[in-house]
């Protein structure tokens, strides 16, 4: 059998050299202060390259950070060219993403399904923005809203198209993680090939996400270190455990440990040690930290 091998912005490398911890699902570099139709925010964007390296390079020290998602897509300000810097300065791989994000943001107005995916596959096969940088993942597709409106769905139709036939995994955002889940699989998606960025505080949505086969997705920083705790233990306890990411989602600057924030650290520094004190065992972190996104990333 051919080894797996994964698409990082510095270049393929194989799934089997990644033997520590994947934090899948970060922003290292965004922009998303304006949109369309809704408030500016001048603090929805992370622009600190060296602070970002920085922060990987300790955390691959301290806490063997071996492989970082990034799923700044197409409308959130992506930098290809500046994720293969913070590769190679923090010497951490990092992986690239496609996507068209949400509405406000993507410009998509009446396009097709066809030619959104198109799209989406130029990227794909030809690389980002220019720079020879190749996508690993395709997301965060999804809705800005409590539901997908048609034009976020005609996105989410193409991101599991493209999915479909490169056999790229998908991560979804937004509210309603159970209908967006609905959609991709409606066009044949494999819930495995899934990872739902789990936003709300029903613990009943996540177990019904895991029980569909996908992935739920934790941000530590959004929903706050206790509520993810809960929801983690939840399904840890339901055994669902093998269907759950776990990440920070860092994509603001006040985030950043220079300005007093978690940083990339919170998984590490704050999550794991919650769920060893409520007596989750190593092998059951070792599952959380590595052995589920990796299954997630390469399809296994």
């Amino acid at each position: 059998m051919p080894e797996v091998m994964l698409r990082t912005v510095t270049g393929p490398i194989r799934a089997t050299a990644i033997t520590g911890a994947v934090l899948p699902h970060e922003h290292l570099r965004i922009d998303m202060r304006w949109a369309v139709g809704i408030d500016s925010d001048p603090h929805r964007w992370l622009d600190e390259e060296q602070t970002v390296t920085a922060e990987l390079r300790e955390l691959r020290q301290s806490d063997q950070l071996n492989l970082v998602v990034d799923l700044t897509c197409l409308g959130m300000g992506r930098d290809a060219a500046a994720l293969a810097r913070i590769a190679a300065g923090s010497r951490v791989p990092v992986i690239a993403s496609t996507g068209l994000f949400t509405e406000p943001f993507t410009h998509v107005g009446e396009t097709d399904v066809e030619t959104l995916t198109k799209r989406l596959m130029d990227e794909i096969t030809s690389g980002l923005d220019g720079t020879g940088v190749f996508p690993g993942v395709i997301g965060e597709v999804g809705c800005w809203g409590a539901e997908a409106t048609p034009v976020e769905e005609r996105c989410l139709v193409a991101a599991a198209r493209a999915s479909l036939t490169t056999h790229l995994p998908v991560a979804t955002y937004g509210q309603d993680g159970l209908g967006m889940l609905e959609i991709l699989l409606g066009q044949g998606l494999p819930g495995s090939q899934v990872s739902v960025g789990y936003a709300g505080a029903d613990h009943a949505v996540a177990r019904k996400i895991a029980e569909a086969g996908a992935y739920v997705s934790i941000g530590s920083l959004g929903l706050g270190a206790d509520h993810a705790c809960r929801i983690a233990l939840g399904l840890i306890e339901e055994g669902l455990g093998e269907r759950l990411l776990l990440s920070t989602g860092t994509c603001r600057v006040s985030q950043l440990q220079r300005y007093a924030g978690p940083g990339y650290a919170h998984v590490f520094h704050t999550l794991l040690p919650r769920l060893r004190e409520a007596g989750v065992s190593e092998e059951t972190i070792h599952q959380l930290t590595h052995t589920n996104p990796m299954r997630w990333l390469t399809g296994s």
